[in-house]
């Protein structure tokens, strides 16, 4: 069977950066369970994968464009500390979700400044070239309670 849109692939994947260093892996763990064409990856590794079978290795490299895009600074935003209700908590590096025009975003405090906080909407991995190396376990059909969900079921899912 081979991964196409409502089929669940279930991969093994090491992330490195341009310079080879690991950003993520799921070497030593469960492997990642993802419905194809739902958009649960980025994509041009969703690309990538369509049309392969279980057993097939790929080193795959994806452009900004086709994984978290590229940087603007257009995405960082300048906002008064009072809009924060933990505000002994905003500190440079730390995360938090927002809720925008476009749904939850996760931003980054990059300068924390009197009473205005610098934050980043930008992904972490912007502008960044993804070299990922793939094995691909299994191939399968998706049930039809997964693909009404968005997600693959698995132990501990709750629906």
């Amino acid at each position: 069977m081979k991964i196409s849109k409502k089929k669940v692939g279930v991969i093994h994947y090491t992330l490195k950066n341009d310079k080879g260093v690991v950003l993520d892996s799921s070497d030593g763990q469960k492997p990642l369970s993802y419905i194809h064409g739902m958009k649960n990856l980025i994509p041009g590794m969703e690309k990538a994968l369509e049309g392969k079978v279980a057993g097939d290795k790929l080193d795959i490299v994806i452009p900004p464009e086709e994984a978290y895009g590229i940087r603007s600074e257009k995405l960082v935003n300048d906002v008064p500390i009072a809009n924060f209700p933990e505000k002994e908590h905003v500190k440079v590096g730390v995360q938090f979700q927002a809720n925008t025009p476009e749904g939850p975003k996760v931003a980054t405090v990059i300068k924390v400044e009197g009473e205005t906080v610098s934050v980043d909407f930008n992904h972490p991995l912007a502008d960044e070239t993804l070299h990922f190396s793939i094995e691909i376990i299994e191939v399968r059909d998706a049930t039809e309670d997964e693909i009404s969900h968005g997600h693959v079921h698995g132990d501990g899912c709750n629906h």
